[in-house]
């Protein structure tokens, strides 16, 4: 199976902002933009936050699927702070125990790789040659690591110490 994995385009956060779950939009010429840059007919795939959804609508595959185990990771109360504002002591916690550790009392990086591992499981069975998964960077890095077959607490850290370097709206081809 081939994924075409894509982040979505730039949402409309002030810089610096921690935006994880949150739901926020993307600007309609800038959707409209990358969408042209989308292989069209594919079954799709994609994550129910605005920032995916409004992509991937405008993309009218075939097929669409929206599934919230591609949603992006809940920072919890960290959600909508500049990063500068969480207390350092916070983020050290987090660094230091990057598969358990909930920022913001959110998610932690073991639940997102577990919910994200379902998902790749399921669209596995179904057989398709060639998908698109609309998305976020730390599901596209987590579904790379996964693809690879490393187990799942692994593949988690992989995901959680590779360096954020997705740009925004970048398709990532993944083959089996």
């Amino acid at each position: 199976m081939r994924l075409l994995l894509v982040r979505h385009p730039r949402p409309e956060v002030d810089p610096g902002l921690c935006y994880g779950r949150s739901d926020v939009p993307v600007d309609a010429e800038e959707t409209l933009r990358v969408g042209a840059t989308l292989p069209a007919g594919l079954p799709t795939w994609s994550s129910p936050l605005q920032r995916c959804a409004s992509l991937a609508r405008v993309l009218n595959p075939p097929q669409l699927r929206f599934d919230a185990r591609l949603a992006e990771m809940d920072f919890g109360a960290w959600e909508l702070r500049s990063w500068n504002d969480i207390p350092r002591m916070e983020v050290d916690a987090w660094a230091a125990d990057l598969l358990h550790y909930h920022p913001g009392g959110g998610e932690s990086v073991l639940a997102v790789a577990r919910r994200v591992a379902a998902f790749l499981h399921d669209l596995y069975q179904e057989g398709h040659a060639e998908v698109l998964v609309i998305c976020h960077a730390g599901t596209m890095r987590l579904l790379r690591a996964l693809h690879t077959g490393l187990p799942l607490e692994a593949a988690a850290l992989e995901a959680a110490r590779t360096p954020h370097r997705i740009a925004y709206g970048e398709i990532l081809a993944l083959d089996s």
